[in-house]
């Protein structure tokens, strides 16, 4: 054994010619080595160490052989040759002699080179001592360096897992903690099991390594003789420091897990509270028996598992209760549409936090309303919407608002006055959140989309050719902000679909992305949908990927509705527009939204004059009255079919014929619709009236 840092011999000028008691206090003997005569003298003390008596010594450093085993003695000899050869002036070396009783003894020699004036070695001077007891101490040091290092391996794996464990939001994140390659298996762990306590019994959760679990045990009643029975019915951990105590203790459980290789086991009650809710199992395959410290270390493990799994618990007790809300709050079914697909999806936010914060207040509808065609289409009123914040709260405003929406929608108010009425339920709610929303009035059979806006983003329309571009409408303020700041005013934006084409609505969650522009976003789904699949479910799919991928902070809903070719010949239903006074882009939309009708009723041949006669009615209201005009065009069946254009304001004066002389530009109002009208009048209705027109048309329009 080489020399391990002893320091070298140095003798002093004036060292004593018999220091034996000097040594011997030291436990030490010295010897004389002549190198020339080959003579070593020892003392006493040396001849005790090498455990010769001195008429066994003839002064030969050969007689030592018989207390020096070979391989120790050629590793002396080379350790003082290499000294020698090489001008060092002392060496060290450990070695282990043989005692008369067969026993070995470490002993250490240090020598003293002695050279004459050409340098070459002639004497050697030097100690030699029993190093049994240093050895020992410096065995034991060792010892308890590696057990300190283990120490801190293990409580270094505790820190590491406790630290991950932090981050542990279900119950499966903690078993995948547990299981992972920087979790318990660094404390040497073959196998993990573990499991929750469920009316009285243990319901396997986890096993390792696969293919290691042992049937009858998914299951298991507390008072059964099991380890992890035991622990959780005891509240203490059971250590099973053998496979012989193993098999004794549980022949069962031993029996299904022979294969394994299994030497040594430790249960730990899972605990919160004083009380158990699961224990776990460490199995291992490579030690017998586990230290007071190693312990210690496991049960203060086995209690921060316990905290980590009873927060994953109430994670997921209060995600099951806000999903549950969440799916409660949100449409259960969407109805066909005749004329219509469809396909609408929701995506919780994914916030990586705290509880209850995967939900959120976006929601979607749709609304089947009286009218439309049975060929050509129904009418349908589609709404999205977004409460402000993420929580069970936000979820329930969000129940509320989507049912009075619906019932507004379903008693025939036109989308102006369901989102007003929206607005005032939502202010006079007992809340502090405000909402987005955008109602959109599709009558599939003339393509006329009617929307109304509330602080929520435009529409989108992806045409039959696969373009895509967003659609700007005029907007309100958001719901429940309306009504306190007494802007109640929410402008109708008209927007046509031809077959083919899909409308598009959906909350600001799809769009926005973190450092991004909120127009950038719109930009991208826009291109995102121009090369997306053609089907809407498809589509709609896709989108909700795309917003997975990004694992975005905000929840998502998503409504498509793609418009069909018509089954046959389209048949009428019944449009409503307002034109407020002052509002030149409500007069061109409800223009439009005239002619469309016209051509798609079957009055295509008659729809310049219908438009015409239309917009006189209308500027005659805004001219001759201080409020807005209603238009209303409805188709009516009977012996003959006619296209009804009916214009309503809040003035009782009924209008009266005038002349307009030469050149005049107003006075030939009535004039011209008593002649492109097949028949008009006035009703009284209510604290105004109803100037109406009706217009013959084909009995069987055909296609378009």
């Amino acid at each position: 054994m080489a020399d391990r840092g002893a320091s070298p011999l140095s003798l002093p000028d004036d060292w004593p010619e018999h220091p034996d008691p000097i040594l011997a206090l030291n436990r030490m003997g010295s010897f004389d080595w002549d190198l020339d005569a080959g003579v070593m003298q020892m003392d006493a003390q040396a001849h005790e160490i090498f455990d010769v008596r001195p008429d066994e010594y003839d002064d030969r450093p050969e007689t030592l052989g018989m207390r020096v085993p070979p391989g120790e003695a050629r590793r002396l000899d080379s350790a003082v040759s290499q000294a020698l050869k090489s001008g060092q002036e002392n060496y060290g070396v450990y070695f282990r002699i043989r005692r008369r009783d067969g026993s070995l003894r470490w002993t250490h020699t240090q020598g003293y080179i002695r050279r004459d004036a050409s340098g070459r070695p002639h004497r050697i001077i030097g100690i030699v001592r029993d190093a049994t007891q240093e050895l020992r101490d410096s065995e034991g040091r060792r010892e308890q360096a590696l057990q300190e290092s283990l120490r801190r391996q293990q409580t270094n794996v505790v820190q590491l897992t406790t630290a991950a464990l932090a981050h542990a939001r279900t119950v499966q994140d903690v078993i995948d903690v547990l299981k992972d390659t920087h979790g318990l298996t660094h404390l040497g762990a073959t196998s993990l099991v573990m499991g929750l306590v469920e009316a009285g019994r243990i319901r396997l959760i986890a096993e390792g390594p696969a293919g290691s679990f042992v049937p009858g045990t998914e299951l298991t009643r507390i008072d059964e003789r099991y380890p992890m029975s035991e622990a959780v019915r005891t509240l203490s951990p059971r250590f099973i420091e053998s496979p012989e105590e193993f098999a004794e203790r549980y022949p069962e459980l031993w029996r299904g897990i022979t294969g394994l290789k299994i030497t040594s086991a430790a249960y730990l009650p899972l605990i919160v509270q004083a009380r158990p809710i699961g224990a776990m199992g460490l199995l291992y395959s490579d030690r017998r028996g586990f230290s007071a410290e190693e312990r210690n270390i496991l049960v203060a493990l086995g209690s921060s598992i316990s905290q980590s799994l009873q927060r994953a618990m109430f994670y997921e007790q209060e995600m099951d209760l806000a999903q549950g809300l969440q799916q409660a709050m949100l449409p259960r079914t969407i109805p066909s549409v005749h004329g219509a697909d469809l396909a609408v999806r929701y995506r919780a936010a994914s916030f990586g936090g705290s509880f209850g914060r995967d939900i959120g207040g976006d929601w979607y509808d749709l609304i089947p309303l009286p009218g439309g065609s049975p060929t050509g289409g129904g009418r349908v009123g589609a709404v999205i919407g977004d409460v402000q914040g993420h929580d069970t709260h936000a979820a329930a405003v969000m129940g509320q608002l989507r049912i009075v929406l619906r019932a507004y929608a379903a008693e025939g108010h036109p989308p102006a006055t369901v989102m007003a009425r929206a607005s005032v339920f939502l202010h006079e709610l007992d809340t502090d959140r405000s909402a987005t929303c955008l109602y959109a009035e599709v009558d599939l059979s003339t393509g006329v989309v009617q929307v109304v806006r509330a602080g929520h983003l435009d529409p989108m329309v992806r045409r039959a050719d696969g373009s895509c571009r967003r659609v700007s409408v005029p907007g309100g303020l958001p719901l429940g902000l309306s009504a306190e700041f007494g802007g109640l005013d929410y402008p109708v934006g008209t927007i046509e679909l031809e077959p083919g084409d899909t409308l598009v609505l959906c909350t600001d969650g799809l769009v926005e992305q973190p450092g991004a522009d909120l127009d950038d976003g719109v930009e991208t789904l826009a291109a995102l949908i121009a090369v997306g699949p053609d089907d809407v479910r498809d589509l709609a799919d896709r989108l909700i990927d795309v917003a997975e991928e990004r694992r975005g902070d905000d929840d998502v809903a998503l409504l498509l509705l793609r418009r069909r070719e018509p089954d046959g010949p389209r048949s009428g239903g019944r449009l409503k527009q307002l034109v407020p006074p002052g509002d030149p882009q409500a007069l061109s939309d409800t223009r439009s939204m005239i002619r469309t009708a016209a051509g798609a009723w079957g009055a295509r041949d008659r729809a310049d004059e219908i438009e015409l006669v239309a917009d006189e009615m209308i500027t005659n209201v805004l001219m001759h009255t201080e409020g807005s005009a209603a238009v209303i065009l409805s188709v009516l069946d009977g012996t003959e079919r006619r296209l009804r254009v009916e214009v309503e304001d809040s003035s009782s004066a009924l209008p009266r014929r005038r002349e307009a002389g030469e050149s005049g530009v107003s006075g030939r109002g009535l004039l011209l619709v008593e002649t492109l009208t097949d028949l008009w009048g006035v009703e009284a209705r209510g604290g105004g009236k109803c100037v109406w027109s009706e217009f013959v048309v084909p009995k069987d329009p055909g296609t378009d």
